[in-house]
Parts: C-alpha cells; structure tokens; sequence
C-alpha cells in the first residue's frame, strides 16, 4: 500500500498515555490501513505506563478491515489537537526568529477578499530634500543617530545589494545639511546608484555600528508585503489602523510601514512584532518576514530606483500609538453576544439549568472547595462522585443521577482507584453505578490548565458527563495566585470546560495562612478575591477546635452504642425489661448490665470498644460554610470527619464549638465577658495581632506595611507603631521582616 504521508513523526505529538482505550486502538488500526507495521504501533505505545510487551502484536491480527475504515486522518487530527501543523502552516524545524507564529481566526478586521484597493499618488512636485527631511523629522529625535546606506555590491546575477553604510551622524546634522544642499542629497548623503536606490534604518543607533546591539530605542518595526498588489497593501494597512509614523514606496512593488511599536527593550520589541505580523497576516496582509530585527534597513525616500521614485505616501496615519491600536484590536472582534431587551423574554423565560447538587450547584455551572491541609478535600470529592454516580445524598444536599470525571493531580493511580474502593465501603453503599465514574489519573504528567483544558474537552467530548471534578487546581495553577488578572485568564479555563461540555465543573483550593476562623468564606481561600467571585457556588471547610470535656462525651456515646448493639443480638428481652432511657446514656451503668446479663462477651466488647474509642479521638470535624450565586444561603453544617468520609453531625454535639482562632483569648482563660482586661492584656493581644497579619500575609514574596495594614484594618501608622513596639519584627523601606 503507497504510504501517502509518513505519519511517525505526527505521533511524536500524541502521548499514548493521555489516550483511552478507543483511542489507542484507532491509532493502531489507522497505521495498520496506511502500511505501517504492528513494531511502529508497539515503539509508539511502550511511553505508556499502562503498556504490555506483546498486547500490540497480538491485537493487530485482529485488525481485518471494516467499511469504513479507521484511517491516517485519525492520526492526523489527534497530532493537529496537540500541536502539529502541517506544511504551509509551519516551518519543519525548531521555532527561530524568522518563523511565523500563528493562532486561532482571532484579530481579523477586515475580508481580504472584499477590500478595495487604494490608489498610490506621486508627489505632484517631487522635491527630494523636502522628502528625506519630512521623514528625519517624523522618526527621529535630533539628537539621535541615523543609519543609511547609498553604496551597494553587486552579485554575480546582477543584483545590487547595500553596504554596511553610515551610522555617525545624527538627525539634525543631516536635517542642518539638507537644508543647506541646495537640493543635492549626493552632496549629504553619498551619491547612489540610481539603479538600486537607497535604505535607511528607521530605529536610531548608537553611532558605533549597525547590528540590533546598536540600537539605542525600539520605536519601530517595518511592515512589508512584497506579494500582493501595491493598492490592497495601501488599503489593508490604513484599513487596520496600524499606527503608521511613515509611509514609503520602495520604487518597486511594495510599500514600506514604519510602524509605532514603542518598546521597552528587545525582548519586548520581539513580542510585538510577533503580535503586529500575526494580525497583518490574519488580515490578508502576507508579512516578510525577514524584516523583523529592529537595525533593519528600509527604503529611503528622495531618490530614485531604476526609474522609478522612493517617496513618502503619508505621515502620522492609524492609531496614535501602539497602545491605542493594541487595545482597538483587542476589543474590536470580540465574539460577545449582543444585548437582549428584556421584554422579548418576559413572559416566555428560558429554563434554568437543572440541578446537579440540590440546592447548591445547578449543571453547568462551577463550585469551589476551599479548605486546609487535612482536611480530606479530597476524600470529600471522591464521596461527592460517587453521589452523583449513585444518585445519592452528599453531606447534606441530595445529588443528580449521573456520569462524572474526576481528573487526579495528585494521587498515585492504584492510591486513587483504593480510595473510590474505601469511600464507598465506609459510605456503606453498594457500587452499583461504578460505569457512572471515570478516573483520569494525570500524577506526573499534568500540564498547566490553559493546555489541559481542550484535552479535556476532546476526551469528554462524547461522554455525557454532568459534573467534572478536578482535584487540586494547584496542581495545574498557571500565573501568580495573588493577581487578579492572571487568576482570571486561569479561572476563565473552567468556565471553558463547563460551556464547551455543558457540565458542572468542580473543583478544590487551599487556604491561605494563618487562622481562618475569624474571617468570611469567601475570603479564606489564598490568592486572590477571584477564587472567591469566580465560581456559582463556594463551600468552605473550617476545623472545629474540640475541647477534652466534648472528646469524652463521644467517647461515652460509642461506648453506650457497642454495649446496646451486645444486648440486642445477645439479650434483647434484658435490655427492653431492665434498662432504662438514662442507663443507656451511662457507661458505668451499660458495664454493671453487661457484667450482669452478657458476661460471656465483655472481652470482645472491651475489644471492640477499645478501637471505637482510639477512631473516636483521631476525629476532627469541621464546619461547612457557603456562599451562593443560584440558591439562597444555607446555614453552616457540622460534620466529622472519621477516615475516609465526613459524617454529618445529625445530635448537634458541635453546634456551640468555635472554629479555630475564632474564641477570643480571655474567653479561653475562663475570664468573664465584663472582665476588664489589664494594660499587659491588651499589648499581647496587640502583638498577636500583628504576628497573625504576618503569617496571613507572608503568601506573598514580600510582607509590606501596606498588606499587614489592609489584613489587620488599620492605617499604616498603627502597623509601624505596633512593630516598634514588638522586639521580633522590623520594617524597611516599607519591607517588614523578622529578626533572628
């Protein structure tokens, strides 16, 4: 079979281990309808964790052909989802300086096959001093030097090509000069050879040479097009606003744009050019790209070339300024919807999305899980998928029967599948809608959520799932966690996940440092507020501080409990006729009784009891708070959390238990609430204070005056009093710092 196209190099951009099953198999049989061998299918499959030495081998035989077969097109699409682009579209090497870097159809301004062409107009007059001035004037500053080139060399076929030129004299020496030339631009410049023209570079030098080290500012790029008619290049360039500082026919057959970039330093030049030819090129305008580098030369106006004249079209046209044109094109192609009047919809509302947490979480839309370390976030959202799987009652809100993906970042893969397996069993439930539940195990080989994302669709695609559960987002976090906007470029990606599958998407994020308890829910989560104002729904886990007297009646109630399970199944008759309501309250009296009635079974009751109360104290609990975007507020929700569930306190034994740091100090010392504190009192209470809005704050590379003041709700003043007056801190430049 005539292999059209070698479809090897294509895989080197699927990762076999990012594929399920089906897909797997596609890529086999695609390779084996194309000629391939069963050894290209196996070197291929052996990256993948899940590989079998010989599977490929004997599932090829299998492969006999269909009516419609599975062909190279599979290969290719599953390349094209991760990067590939074929020949055309790329360069077949490592990206350099002269490729091209291309995107989605964003940007575009104007149909290339719809613009009308605009004529190009000789100077009525020519007057070549007035025209290389005019461009020294609106380039340069006076004081900067200018490069240019009027000698050439010519090649073997003919061609005249510049020298290295000039590059000593500034732009008021040449300015001065051509005003006193009498029109002889030789006599400033050189003279030239009329049949090649002249150049010059349009950012200024440093007078010491021509490479891009010596240029001093990157104010411009050069934009030329070289392969399409003179008019549409004149029409396209004015017609996307391109903030033009000099216009130039090069006597031949392109137009030269020296166009506003304005940039900071190199690095920054290079990614606007980037930006300014891949809106060019998306509008019909096909850039050379050779002109990049910013000591480029560019077509000198004033002089002539092969009979032909190099003139300045315009001056100052488009945008005034690279800012300015940057934010146009930015917002003038946005796809956001166009506004609705709100009678069209007032007696015929759309549906509200179905519930997928009653209560809570409708379909489609996004939850956070906000919590600390321990405080099993992710034992809770693998109970949450099996809810939704089983269709049953998570914590307190009943769940929507459905298919659910929980995407694992940080669990090993057997870890994760043994925890499902666990969960369930301390839930007590039987597994009958395990097909309901996919795993994606990706420890190892998680990617930043930007590139996550579309794989994610792809896979989920066909699934039908009603909730995606990704646990820990810190695992595929891109940008900084305390910048507003970077957070929303990365919080955007869920919301991408939840329109493209139509599902819930749901998700878990730590607390911030320091105690939580005296703060919102809203604001525990660390990073920034757009953890908190993103999703439709916010439930926040904070850890109840259990005191020892509280510890004891638990203890008490699970051994009352063991001894009432004994004497049903072993005595019933003696626990309905002689116990009474308060003995079966009390551990002295269940022990007198059992001593008494069940004797035979007070070693295995004492065993029993022994590890009840050893999982009793490693309890912790915890209260759940929310805020709600679709549903009205609840009230919190106390719950235990005994490895591996959280169980819902149902007898109201935590109702009165404060989270942690949220009792005042003195209330914890057993003083009154009329107790007057003493001068010793409250100057450690002021330090403990600060010493907290320290450790809050500490998320963040440096600790400023400016954040401890915002987190304690004090001016700045204060903060630097309270410093002053605590021997362990110091500040600097508005810097705090801790001593040694």
């Amino acid at each position: 079979m005539e292999i059209k196209m070698d479809l090897i190099p294509l895989l080197e951009y699927i990762d076999p281990a990012y594929l399920n099953y089906q897909e797997w198999v596609n890529v086999g049989m695609a390779l084996k309808h194309e000629g391939y061998t069963a050894a290209d299918w196996d070197n291929w499959s052996s990256s993948d964790p899940r590989h079998k030495p010989g599977e490929c081998f004997q599932k090829w035989t299998t492969f006999e052909g269909s009516g419609s077969p599975v062909t190279g097109a599979t290969i290719t699409q599953l390349a094209k989802d991760n990067g590939w682009a074929p020949k055309g579209n790329r360069e077949d090497h490592e990206l350099d300086w002269n490729d091209e870097i291309s995107g989605k159809d964003d940007y575009v301004v104007i149909d290339k096959n719809w613009i009308e062409g605009m004529e190009i107009r000789e100077p009525a007059t020519w007057n070549p001093v007035q025209e290389l001035t005019r461009y020294l004037e609106t380039l340069f500053d006076v004081s900067e030097n200018v490069g240019y080139v009027t000698s050439t060399w010519e090649t073997e076929d003919g061609k005249h090509l510049p020298t290295k030129g000039n590059y000593d004299r500034t732009a008021g020496e040449l300015i001065q000069a051509l005003g006193q030339s009498n029109g002889d631009l030789g006599a400033v410049f050189g003279d030239y050879n009329p049949e090649a023209g002249a150049w010059i570079r349009f950012n200024p030098l440093d007078g010491k040479g021509v490479k891009n080290d010596n240029v001093t500012e990157f104010k411009y790029a050069l934009v030329e097009s070289d392969t399409m008619d003179l008019e549409k290049q004149n029409a396209i360039v004015r017609e996307l606003e391109l903030p033009i500082a000099a216009l130039v026919f090069s006597g031949k057959k392109s137009i030269h744009a020296i166009v506003k970039v304005d940039a900071a330093n190199y690095d920054e030049y290079r990614k606007r050019v980037d930006y300014l030819y891949n809106i060019c090129n998306k509008n019909g305008l096909n850039i050379d790209n050779q002109n990049r580098n910013p000591s480029r030369l560019s077509r000198m106006p004033g002089v002539e070339r092969n009979g032909k004249k190099q003139f300045l079209i315009d001056t100052n046209i488009g945008k005034s300024n690279w800012d300015d044109w940057h934010e146009w094109i930015e917002g003038i192609n946005d796809d956001l919807p166009d506004p609705e009047s709100l009678t069209d919809f007032w007696d015929d509302m759309p549906n509200l999305s179905p519930p997928l947490i009653e209560g809570l979480l409708r379909q489609g839309h996004k939850l956070l899980m906000a919590g600390p370390s321990k405080a099993g976030k992710s034992f809770a959202l693998i109970a949450l998928s099996i809810a939704i799987a089983e269709g049953k009652k998570w914590i307190n809100w009943e769940c929507t029967k459905g298919k659910v993906l929980y995407v694992n970042l940080e669990l090993d893969r057997a870890s994760a599948l043994h925890r499902f397996k666990d969960v369930y069993a301390a839930l007590g439930w039987e597994p009958d809608n395990l097909a309901n539940i996919d795993v994606w195990n990706l420890r190892g080989k998680s990617v930043p959520l930007d590139k996550l994302a579309p794989k994610l669709i792809r896979r989920a695609a066909k699934e039908n799932y009603i909730a995606v559960i990704i646990d820990p987002i810190y695992k595929v976090l891109t940008g900084d966690e305390n910048s507003a906007d970077q957070m929303a470029h990365f919080t955007n990606q869920f919301d991408k996940i939840a329109t493209e599958l139509g599902c819930g998407v749901i998700y878990c994020h730590h607390h911030s440092k320091g105690s939580q308890g005296s703060k919102k829910s809203m604001d525990r989560a660390s990073g920034s507020g757009v953890f908190a104002r993103d999703p439709d729904a916010l439930i926040d886990l904070t850890e109840l501080e259990l005191t020892e007297d509280l510890m004891k009646q638990e203890e008490n109630k699970v051994a009352c409990a063991i001894y009432q399970k004994y004497f049903e199944k072993y005595n019933f008759n003696y626990l309905d006729e002689r116990i009474s309501q308060d003995d079966l309250l009390s551990v002295i009296a269940m022990g007198d009784h059992a001593t008494k009635a069940i004797p035979d079974h007070i070693a295995a009751i004492n065993e029993e009891m022994t590890t009840a109360i050893k999982q009793t104290r490693i309890r912790t609990a915890w209260r759940v708070e929310g805020t709600l975007r679709e549903y009205p507020s609840f009230d919190p929700v106390n719950m235990w959390f005994q490895y591996p569930i959280h169980k819902v306190d149902e007898v109201g034994s935590l109702k009165d238990i404060e989270p942690e740091g949220e009792t005042p100090p003195w209330q914890k010392k057993g003083k009154g609430k009329g107790t007057k504190k003493t001068a010793a009192e409250r100057k450690i209470e002021r330090l403990q204070a600060l010493e907290l809005a320290y450790e809050a704050c500490s998320i963040d590379e440096e600790i400023t005056v400016e954040s401890i003041a915002e987190f304690m709700g004090v001016t700045e003043k204060t903060v630097r009093r309270r410093i002053k007056e605590h021997k362990h801190f110091d500040v600097h430049e508005g810097i705090v710092t801790q001593k040694l």
